[in-house]
C-alpha cells in the first residue's frame, strides 16, 4: 500500500520525550492508517542524547542535521524526503494528541483541501509572557491578509505536498515556518480549514525566545510585501503624506509663511512611497507567475 501521509516530527533536545511521543503516535495510527503513513523524525543537531534515543525506536525514518538549523529547516528537510501525498507536522514535545491528527487527515481528504490547521482551543496555550506578542502578531497578520486567522502558528497541520513544496524557499528556517506557510496559503487563495484540537502541557523546555517573535514579525512583513505590497505601502504613504500636511498647517494658515521646505519634503516622500508601492506590486505579480 502506498504512503499517503508523511508525518514529520522535528526534534531538538527532546531526550526522554521523543520516544513516548512516537510510541503514542504509532499506537493511534496503526489501526486507522495501516500501511498508509510514515513517520520521519528530523533530529535538528540535538546535543542531549536525543539522537541515541532515536536509534532505539523501530519503524521510523530518522534524518539528521549535523548542527542546529531551526524548526523550519527541519520540516523542510523532512518534506524533501517525504513519500506521502500529504505532509503532516507533529511536535516532538508531547503537546499534541494523535487522534487530533486523525481528524485533520480525514478533513483534508474528504474536503479536498490544500491545508488543514489544528486550532488550539485553550486561550492560554503558551507561557503568559509570550501571549502578548502572539496576539500582536495575530492582529498584524489578520490585517495584512484581510481575514481572521484563529491560530497562526499551530504546529499540528497537514499540507498537500505538491503545493507546500512550491513555496519552501519562502518559508522560514526558524520557528516562524508555521506562520509564514499559513500566510502564503491564505494569500494565494488555497482552500484551507481550521479544526479545533486540544493540547497538553509540553514536556521539556521550550527554545522559543523573544528573538523568535521578532523574526516572525519581520517575516510577516516580508511575505506580505512579496505577495500584497500595497497593503504596506499605501498606509505608509498616507501616514507620511499626512504628517507633512499637519506640519504645514500652522506655518501656512497662522504664520502666513507658506509651505516650508520640510513640509514639502515630507509630502513628497509620501508620494514617492506610494509610487514605490505600485512598482513593488508589479514586481510581485511577475514573481507570482514564476511559481504557479
Amino acid at each position: 500500500m502506498s504512503v499517503i501521509f508523511s508525518i514529520i516530527v522535528p526534534a531538538y533536545n527532546e531526550v526522554g520525550v521523543i520516544a513516548a511521543t512516537i510510541q503514542e503516535l504509532r499506537q493511534n495510527l496503526a489501526n486507522q492508517w495501516p500501511g498508509q503513513y510514515e513517520i520521519i523524525v528530523v533530529d535538528d543537531g540535538s546535543t542531549d542524547g536525543t539522537s541515541q534515543e532515536l536509534d532505539q525506536i523501530p519503524d521510523i525514518r530518522v534524518l539528521r542535521h549535523r548542527q542546529n538549523r531551526g524548526y523550519g529547516a527541519a520540516i523542510k528537510t523532512g518534506i524533501r524526503q517525504a513519500q506521502g501525498v500529504y505532509i503532516a507536522t507533529f511536535d516532538a514535545d508531547g503537546q499534541h494528541y494523535p487522534h487530533d491528527l486523525l481528524k485533520l487527515g480525514q478533513a483534508i481528504q474528504e474536503e479536498d483541501l490544500a491545508l488543514v490547521i489544528g486550532v488550539r482551543s485553550r486561550l492560554f496555550h503558551s507561557n503568559l509572557w509570550r501571549m502578548p506578542g502572539k496576539w500582536i502578531l495575530g492582529w498584524l497578520s489578520n490585517y495584512l491578509t484581510k481575514t481572521k486567522i484563529p491560530d497562526l502558528n499551530s504546529g499540528l497541520r497537514i499540507f498537500k505536498k505538491d503545493i507546500i513544496s512550491r513555496y519552501l524557499h519562502l518559508c522560514s528556517d526558524r520557528f516562524s515556518f508555521s506562520t509564514t506557510s499559513t500566510l502564503i496559503f491564505l494569500n494565494r487563495g488555497y482552500a484551507l480549514s481550521y479544526i479545533p484540537i486540544e493540547v497538553k502541557k509540553r514536556l521539556g523546555k521550550s527554545t522559543v525566545s523573544f528573538m523568535s517573535g521578532y523574526e516572525t514579525f519581520l517575516l510577516i512583513l516580508r511575505i506580505v510585501a512579496l505577495f500584497e505590497p500595497l497593503r504596506i505601502f499605501i498606509p505608509a504613504s498616507i501616514i507620511v503624506f499626512m504628517a507633512g500636511v499637519l506640519h504645514a498647517i500652522y506655518p501656512f494658515f497662522v504664520l502666513k509663511r507658506g509651505l516650508s521646505t520640510g513640509s514639502l519634503l515630507v509630502m513628497l516622500t509620501g508620494i514617492l512611497i506610494f509610487f514605490f508601492g505600485l512598482l513593488a506590486d508589479q514586481i510581485s505579480a511577475l514573481r507570482k507567475e514564476k511559481y504557479e
